[in-house]
């Protein structure tokens, strides 16, 4: 097939998804509040009561606004790849994707074509995000928020890949809902988000250990460490593995959901 085809279906695919974002100004209204509500309204009650040591990367004591900053970078990237996959599952049975699964494209390009318009539309937000932050005195280094890129772009990626996942199993959008909150919210508390782990094996082993394995929790400190210009090789790793696993395994479920619809024709 020709390479024009596959371009024409890529910038398709990312201009239906930003054009869904444009109309949908309270989306991107949502996406800002909440974390700003983490950063403003709860870390001032958490400020006295949860103190955060010296830990890598930081070379001082921090605040604890400081602290979460890259937690709710990746909060956003979370909830915009679930909710996009949501849109997903509408897509599949009478929306424009359904029309593309049904083209002579191979379905990896256009799940990956799907994955790179949601972390694009995820790393604005998260931009977004950083730039109030600095309202409130929030103020990450300059150089960081260039090194940061590709760790956020790798965050919404896997994060996207686990909501592709989960659309591919889900096959009407109230089943979907209910498993979002199985998922969102377990993977984003029980990570180093809002706490350090070290806090965390204070109160809990075993929910020390829990958040140890999360593969949120590595993305986060990805984050956290590009922030400021620090490199954890772990925790790219366990990303970028996890990303590469989910996708797979969606593509698999793209792939055994046309098999079956093939089969009952």
């Amino acid at each position: 097939m020709h390479l024009n085809a596959y371009f024409i279906a890529f910038k398709g695919i990312l201009k239906r998804e930003f054009l869904r974002f444009i109309h949908q100004r309270t989306r991107f209204l949502s996406a800002l509040v909440r974390p700003l509500l983490w950063l403003v309204v709860f870390a001032a009650g958490f400020r006295a009561a949860l103190g955060v040591s010296i830990i890598p990367p930081y070379e001082t004591y921090i605040t604890y606004e400081t602290y979460i900053l890259p937690g709710l970078c990746c909060m956003i990237l979370l909830f915009n790849g679930m909710q996009s996959s949501l849109s997903m599952v509408y897509d599949r049975e009478m929306g424009s994707m359904k029309v593309l699964l049904m083209s002579p494209l191979p379905r990896v390009w256009l799940l990956f074509c799907k994955l790179i318009a949601i972390a694009l539309l995820s790393l604005a937000q998260v931009y977004a995000f950083i730039g109030l932050g600095w309202l409130v005195d929030v103020e990450p280094p300059l150089i960081g928020l260039v090194i940061v890129l590709p760790a956020l772009l790798l965050t919404a990626l896997m994060l996207g890949a686990i909501g592709l996942f989960l659309s591919s199993r889900i096959r009407q959008l109230e089943n979907f809902a209910g498993v979002m909150n199985f998922v969102i919210f377990p993977m984003f508390f029980m990570s180093s988000a809002l706490y350090p782990l070290w806090k965390m094996r204070e109160s809990s082993e075993w929910l020390y250990w829990v958040c140890s394995f999360n593969p949120f929790t590595h993305a986060v400190e990805l984050v956290r460490f590009a922030l400021y210009a620090e490199f954890n090789a772990i925790a790219c790793l366990v990303t970028a593995g996890t990303a590469l696993v989910f996708t797979l395994l969606a593509l698999m479920g793209f792939k055994t959901e046309q098999v079956a619809k093939s089969k009952a024709r």
